[in-house]
């Protein structure tokens, strides 16, 4: 039976890699899988999935206008596709994750959404909090904060540091603007004492 999965962490804890695992299992035994990423995520090269450690895969784009059923299934009209997996899947909207939901439900096919829980304000994003109340099985991939505590939060910081506190929810970057933090150092870092 197909479901609804969402992996989500915090920067920086292997979701792209273990995105790609999955492909390449499904793969090596001979199955087709369809890697969907977001359009404007470039970090890689545009239509790449990429991994910190150096593994990448090709992968389609959507924008956050698409009807991801139908990007599936017009895939799945091209042949056989054992699972649907989708990178970045926190700047997906609410009726995207539905049109996931649907694809599951009516198309039969298994979705593995992988994501950011939360932005640098400690606040969901708009696809993780649906993906939160729609995903049939949910999993938690962690890292940890520099004090060694398991890291839930993540600052963005600016040029010499400093964490920023306001801005765009949506802003692509890596380690030179996210660092992964517990709760604790994330309140330090941000001026909320509580």
């Amino acid at each position: 039976m197909a479901k609804l999965y969402f992996h989500y962490s915090t920067m920086n804890a292997g979701k792209s890699t273990l995105l790609l695992q999955a492909s390449y299992n499904y793969n090596e035994r001979g199955m087709q899988t369809y890697l969907l990423t977001a359009n404007f995520d470039d970090r890689s090269g545009t239509g790449r999935i990429g991994s910190r450690i150096g593994i990448a895969a090709e992968a389609d784009t959507y924008t956050q206008t698409d009807d991801l059923h139908a990007k599936i299934a017009a895939r799945l009209e091209q042949g056989p596709c054992a699972c649907v997996l989708i990178d970045e899947a926190q700047w997906m909207t609410r009726d995207q994750v539905w049109q996931l939901a649907r694809a599951v439900d009516d198309l039969g096919v298994p979705v593995m959404c992988y994501g950011l829980r939360v932005d640098f304000q400690g606040q969901l994003f708009p696809g993780s909090a649906a993906l939160l109340a729609l995903a049939d099985e949910m999993r938690e991939v962690r890292t940890i904060c520099h004090c060694g505590r398991k890291a839930t939060m993540v600052i963005r910081v600016d040029e010499s540091g400093k964490a920023v506190t306001h801005g765009a929810q949506i802003e692509v970057g890596g380690n030179d603007r996210y660092v992964s933090l517990c709760r604790r150092h994330w309140r330090e870092e941000t001026g909320d004492r509580g």
